[in-house]
């Protein structure tokens, strides 16, 4: 629905690009911050004897949260503004991660990593970027989609050899300290600089006709939004499909890669920097097969393009145990770069299918749906750590992901042709 008014027309750079970028640094710093545990699993566990089955129950909780926080932060954003809590959320990852140098006991890491931490970056998830690109472009939809989803990759590009660094010089603790300090020192820039929407600034959104702006929808309360809107979505097929395949998507991402690769890797007699630079290599293909992703999402048909990247990644995963070595081998970096191609490039094609299929509650529909990716992660996490516990190796974990992508292969291509409510 829109409403017209008479704002004058601006020139220049449309103001819907600082809003992007503001957020491109927001989600970075958040992805940076949640991938962190993956690089800590061997120093904690030096330290204080804990398996990887305890550690990887706090990443399970990070994972759940980071997750099931995202459809209330898109509803929360509707009723106080993306500013806000956006900027709440770094103040609750700053706290998680600074408080964790004080602790002695496992349940604290449980308490810092899983919950705080969980929380802060949920908040910021990939429903974040949807909001920014649902509320700012009608243009250039699917290729801002795919930016914002790539700032992910952009921070664990970042994020993680730095602190892998760290963690093996001045210490862990160090390492959490730097991630602290560094979700700080976002928050002013999102202070300043992040808008809520359009009319807040008396312009349209980017692609929209001059003179109109959507209505903002009525302030009702962010936690039953969310719940009818989960509600509704659930009476419909596509909503079980995409939820049922992006769960496997986080199982085979951030809930086994991204948790378990570094230490999978040192089992094998790599060292800990050079599996972490692997990651970021990861990262780095990343931003260009999310960008891509976006890009074709606005010509191909979503659906296919999910089946295609389940069902190659799946391939993938299934080779994997062959070619972990202590030295970083030819067959491990073509590994590597295609999975980064593949990694978040699943994001722009079912933020497109929510908001055809859902129309404007599209955005807390996704929140839903990822909130089943990290569900799936947070089982892949403790999953595979339990299994590296009980049988000594990673292989079967491995081997189990990649029959799950196939999955959810088929399951993508079964989605019916969206329509709009």
């Amino acid at each position: 629905m829109t409403v017209s008014t008479n704002s004058p027309t601006r020139r220049g750079l449309h103001r819907a690009w600082y809003v992007a970028a503001v957020a491109f640094v927001a989600i970075l710093g958040s992805a940076g911050f949640r991938a962190t545990p993956g690089v800590l699993i061997t120093p904690l566990q030096e330290e204080f004897g804990w398996s990887a089955g305890t550690i990887s129950l706090a990443v399970s909780v990070n994972l759940v949260l980071y997750g099931l926080t995202a459809p209330f932060a898109a509803a929360l954003m509707d009723r106080f503004g993306m500013r806000r809590v956006v900027a709440i959320a770094l103040l609750l990852i700053a706290a998680g991660s600074g408080l964790t140098v004080l602790m002695t006991a496992s349940w604290q890491l449980l308490l810092c990593w899983g919950v705080l931490v969980g929380l802060g970056t949920g908040s910021m998830a990939l429903v974040f970027a949807a909001t920014v690109v649902d509320r700012w472009f009608v243009r250039h939809r699917g290729l801002v989609t795919g930016v914002l989803t790539a700032a992910g990759a952009t921070g664990q590009l970042v994020f993680l050899p730095v602190l892998a660094q760290l963690a093996q010089g001045p210490g862990w603790r160090f390492a959490s300290l730097t991630v602290a300090v560094a979700a700080l020192a976002v928050v002013p820039f999102v202070w300043w600089l992040l808008r809520d929407r359009p009319e807040d600034v008396g312009t349209t959104a980017l692609g929209a006709p001059p003179g109109e702006v959507r209505t903002e929808p009525a302030r009702t309360n962010a936690a039953l939004r969310a719940v009818t809107v989960l509600a509704s979505a659930a009476r419909t097929r596509p909503f079980w499909l995409l939820a049922g395949g992006f769960a496997i998507c986080g199982a085979s991402t951030n809930g086994l890669v991204g948790t378990h690769f570094i230490p999978a890797a040192h089992d094998h007699g790599m060292a800990e920097p050079v599996a972490a630079g692997l990651l970021a290599i990861i990262g780095i293909f990343d931003i260009a097969g999310t960008i891509a992703s976006g890009w074709l999402s606005d010509k191909i048909d979503p659906k296919v393009l999910l089946g295609v990247y389940y069902g190659l990644r799946g391939l993938s995963l299934m080779v994997l145990p062959g070619l972990f070595a202590a030295t970083t081998e030819p067959s491990m970096l073509i590994f590597i770069i295609f999975y980064g191609l593949d990694w978040v490039a699943t994001v722009p094609p079912t933020v497109a299918l929510c908001r055809r299929i859902y129309g404007a509650d599209g955005a807390v529909v996704f929140g839903w749906v990822f909130g089943s990716h990290q569900v799936g992660a947070a089982f892949a996490a403790i999953g595979a750590g339990l299994t590296r516990d009980h049988l000594g190796a990673y292989d079967l974990a491995w081997y189990a992901a990649g029959a799950l992508c196939l999955l959810a292969a088929g399951m993508s291509l079964a989605i019916g042709h969206a329509r709009n409510r």
